[in-house]
């Protein structure tokens, strides 16, 4: 009866998300009640619980999204992300401009969250359709399949950050994981699907043409590239010192180790390399930085949300009930959290949202079976990318901003995300071969 009332409780809240039309953390906040009541959660409790749940989830999850929103708005604002993306052209030609693309959302998405990335080089995409008069839809399907696997594997974007601690996974090694699996995955998702659409025609909005900083007000290439890929050498090196240390001196890399001081040691450089040292002065600095905790605020809450469910979920007992019975299914762990994570994105459209559900639901099988739980953070992260269509908000730009049909759309758009989803869990199952 208890994963009954799970069952249910999954239902209400994609009623609310989809039907209801209601901001994805009240309806957490209304479904985790609703489930509390019916796991026979005692009354008095119910607030408590919630709570609980919400910070324990948030914890340091919050200074590490901020941060790195932080980060990613440094990169945007300070011309960083177009350098990047002209010297990838530049050194790519013509020839393999989708690779080019692919290689520019894949850097500038490690540092910017999704709907920034989207913003911020769809009118790249068009200029480069100008100049070279391939199709705007060749060109931009390499560049938001990259963004998509970046949004999906690698911290610190929301999902995948959240879903470490939650399987006490190590946020070093679910990254570099997260890159091994994101290679193949673009490639074919990205340039190698879109020789396919090359017949799709599109006529982009004169809306979206693009406005380019000059050239000589840009950072240098050296400068762009190695900030902007920071986070990601810190954390990955940060991962391999205890290999090369030795247990001396433990005590101080699990201090510089820590993600949170990985990510405010990045923006601290980062403020300093392409701000301070280029003119910018700290009051703007400060007033971007204030704009992107702006910008991820409803990201956080909707984690809160999640983290409220999942806390009722363990409260209940029905966690363990989840987990006993999900070990008697025959099939693998990883892609039984994929499926999960698949079935909800359908569902609800959110990527975030269908993530950090399917993980409050497959949580106990990382306690109970021997599944390597930064695998399984990229399995979710597979599912959750799956099938995007008409009641995900990504649908809907990528249609508006290329000005295409529902058809195109869905040929185009809808296939590129379900191939992100399905190579990204085959390379998750390749990879658990060997680690």
């Amino acid at each position: 009866m208890a994963i009954v009332s799970v069952g249910i409780a999954i239902l209400i809240l994609v009623v609310l998300v989809t039907w209801a039309k209601l901001n994805p953390f009240l309806a957490f906040l209304i479904t985790s009640i609703a489930a509390a009541i019916m796991l026979d959660v005692p009354l008095e409790t119910i607030p408590k619980t919630l709570e609980q749940g919400i910070g324990g989830l948030l914890g340091s999850l919050a200074v590490i999204i901020c941060l790195g929103a932080m980060f990613g708005k440094l990169i945007s604002e300070s011309g960083a992300a177009q350098q990047i993306s002209t010297s990838l052209m530049s050194l790519f030609g013509d020839k393999y401009i989708t690779w080019a693309l692919m290689f520019t959302g894949f850097i500038v998405g490690i540092p910017l969250f999704y709907n920034v990335g989207f913003v911020l080089l769809i009118p790249l995409v068009f200029s480069v359709a100008y100049q070279t008069k391939f199709p705007a839809v060749y060109l931009g399907i390499p560049l938001l399949a990259a963004l998509s696997v970046t949004h999906g594997f690698l911290p610190p974007h929301p999902s995948p950050t959240a879903l470490v601690p939650q399987f006490g996974a190590d946020l070093g090694l679910t990254l570099v994981y997260g890159l091994i699996v994101a290679i193949p995955t673009m490639a074919l998702a990205g340039p190698i699907f879109a020789k396919s659409l090359k017949n799709i025609d599109s006529q982009p909005l004169e809306t979206f043409k693009p406005i380019t900083m000059e050239q000589k007000d840009l950072p240098s290439a050296f400068n762009s590239f190695v900030t902007s890929l920071l986070p990601v050498v810190l954390i990955a090196g940060t991962t391999a010192l205890p290999y090369i240390a030795g247990e001396e001196s433990s005590a101080f890399i699990q201090f510089i180790g820590n993600p949170m001081v990985v990510m405010i040691i990045a923006l601290g450089i980062a403020t300093y390399t392409l701000g301070l040292s280029r003119g910018m002065k700290i009051n703007k600095l400060m007033d971007d930085y204030s704009d992107a905790i702006k910008d991820i605020a409803v990201i956080l809450f909707v984690i809160a949300g999640a983290g409220a469910l999942k806390q009722v979920f363990v409260t209940s007992g029905v966690s363990s009930e989840i987990g006993d019975a999900l070990q008697s299914i025959d099939l693998n762990p990883l892609i039984l959290a994929w499926l999960i994570a698949t079935i909800i994105r359908i569902c609800l459209g959110s990527a975030t949202v269908a993530g950090l559900t399917a993980a409050g639901i497959v949580a106990p099988l990382v306690l109970t079976t021997d599944v390597n739980p930064n695998l399984m953070v990229l399995a979710i992260g597979a599912g959750s990318l799956m099938c995007s269509h008409v009641n995900d908000s990504g649908f809907w730009m990528f249609k508006g901003y290329f000005n295409l049909s529902l058809k195109d759309t869905f040929k185009s758009w809808t296939v590129m995300e379900t191939i992100v989803g399905v190579v990204g869990i085959i390379s998750v199952l390749i990879l658990d071969q060997f680690v």
